[in-house]
């Protein structure tokens, strides 16, 4: 693992990679948390600024250019900033399940899916994370992802208790 491409790169780079790495590592602490307590809110406000920092930062990258100076990542970027206050309006409107629901989904397409393409092969982050170890190196990487994914997916709050049956990793609350 070398940090050279990163530091190597233009300030935008590294402050939208700083704020992806600190996203990542923050998510599954606050998805995770069973009580919604200053620690989970504290948390979340951390997780949401640093998504926030990776959308906006993400906007000023024009290294792939797929549409004109335009990639996909910059679709992905608005569609984050949009759901980010959608779960921000959930929330305050007392609609927790709806306001977990999205956060989990912000988390496994923006970190899981669009962190993956970051992970292929020539790319600046696998040079990073997985230099030497080519696309057997992101296979595994996909794999650790597809469970995570999984995990974090069948543990997120559902409206209708019953429904937790079908996810075996999913403990629902007591009422009591």
């Amino acid at each position: 693992m070398t940090l050279d491409p990163i530091l190597h790169s233009s300030l935008l780079i590294q402050i939208h990679t700083l704020a992806a790495c600190l996203a990542f590592v923050l998510g599954p602490f606050v998805i995770l948390r069973r009580r919604r307590d200053r620690t989970h809110r504290a948390l979340g406000y951390a997780w949401v600024s640093a998504m926030a920092v990776t959308a906006l930062t993400a906007l000023g990258i024009f290294e792939l250019r797929l549409i004109g100076p335009f990639s996909p990542i910059h679709g992905l970027s608005v569609f984050v900033a949009v759901m980010l206050w959608r779960a921000i309006r959930a929330i305050r409107s007392g609609k927790v399940v709806d306001h977990g629901r999205i956060m989990v989904q912000i988390y496994i397409g923006s970190m899981g899916i669009a962190g993956l393409f970051t992970l292929l092969p020539g790319r600046r982050m696998h040079a990073v994370l997985l230099d030497g170890y080519g696309w057997p190196g992101f296979w595994v990487a996909a794999g650790v992802f597809a469970f995570g994914a999984i995990y974090l997916w069948s543990a997120q709050p559902r409206s209708d208790p019953r429904e937790a049956a079908h996810f075996p990793l999913f403990k629902p609350r007591s009422n009591r």
